[in-house]
């Protein structure tokens, strides 16, 4: 069973939280991971740029912080871990890039999910990082297409 907990503390985009957590029980589905627990937190600029200088060191907002519960190798429980999603940030990027702000955010809940599930882009082979970037267009297509 996968459970996915959704917290939605932004007015920025009206979001169905059940929406978001069959968008996000429906990737982890297509990557083999069932039984899987998930937290998805839905906030603005203000309070993800928080997270990210108190967490990352870096004093600005972003688009999607991954908190991972499992480190290393094997696994180490149900919980993956937590996805923090700036809707304020998802919305303004799909604004520039002419794009529905829904899909960038889904675009951006794959991304949170892939690092949850081991796949990265940063300081890794370029293969590694293509490999995430095929898995995730792989999700979003399937996601959009509602397979």
């Amino acid at each position: 069973m996968i459970e996915v907990d959704v917290q939605n503390l932004q007015r920025f985009l009206t979001l169905d939280e059940g929406q978001v957590a069959r968008w996000a029980k429906s990737a982890l589905e297509r990557l083999g991971r069932d039984p899987a627990e998930l937290s998805v937190v839905l906030l603005g600029d203000e309070e993800i740029r928080e997270l990210n200088r108190q967490y990352l060191g870096r004093d600005r907002p972003t688009n999607v912080i991954s908190f991972p519960q499992q480190e290393g190798e094997g696994l180490g429980g149900m919980h993956l871990g937590d996805i923090v999603i700036s809707v304020e940030r998802a919305v303004s990027e799909a604004q520039a890039a002419g794009m529905d702000p829904r899909e960038r955010f889904v675009e951006l809940l794959i991304h949170g999910i892939c690092h949850l599930t081991g796949f990265d882009h940063e300081g890794v082979a370029p293969s590694k990082a293509y490999e995430m970037e095929c898995k995730e267009r792989e999700l979003f297509e399937g996601l959009m297409r509602g397979e």
